[in-house]
């Protein structure tokens, strides 16, 4: 029986909690980019921001020993498409002026037109470029 799905299905259910308690506790939006974004550019190390970020890391350190082994994935092993596929996705987020949690989770959820058409346009980025990287060039 495969039940690779309940790790996703378990992975959203944490990200809409942490949403909606970020969202509850501090009447902010939970944008990962912007929480990171802020630390970065504005050097803005708030307690708020430093907490999400030590959680974000920490929390997977954690859980790890409860969780053993890890779910497999199919991520490449060429270490320089990963570092290419982050900067691209910093940039992505930079450009949208948010991120997956800011536009796609919290937006959607809010009925926010602005995130949804985000969500709609980098889901559909997505997609494009893994079937340009996978099936075109046979790159990953």
């Amino acid at each position: 029986m495969q039940i690779e799905w309940l790790w996703g299905l378990g992975g959203g259910l944490l990200i809409g909690l942490g949403a909606a308690v970020y969202l509850l506790g501090n009447g902010r939006i939970m944008g990962a980019s912007g929480i990171l974004g802020g630390m970065v550019d504005s050097s803005d190390r708030s307690l708020e921001r430093l907490s999400f970020l030590a959680g974000v890391i920490g929390m997977p350190i954690l859980l790890r020993p409860f969780f053993s082994p890890a779910p497999e994935t199919h991520l490449t092993s060429n270490i320089v498409i990963v570092i290419l596929a982050g900067l691209l996705v910093g940039v992505g987020t930079r450009i949208a002026n948010g991120c997956t949690s800011g536009h796609g989770v919290c937006g959607i959820s809010r009925f926010s037109l602005r995130g949804i058409v985000a969500t709609i346009f980098y889901i559909a980025a997505g997609a494009v470029t893994l079937a340009l990287l996978r099936h075109i060039w046979g790159v990953i």
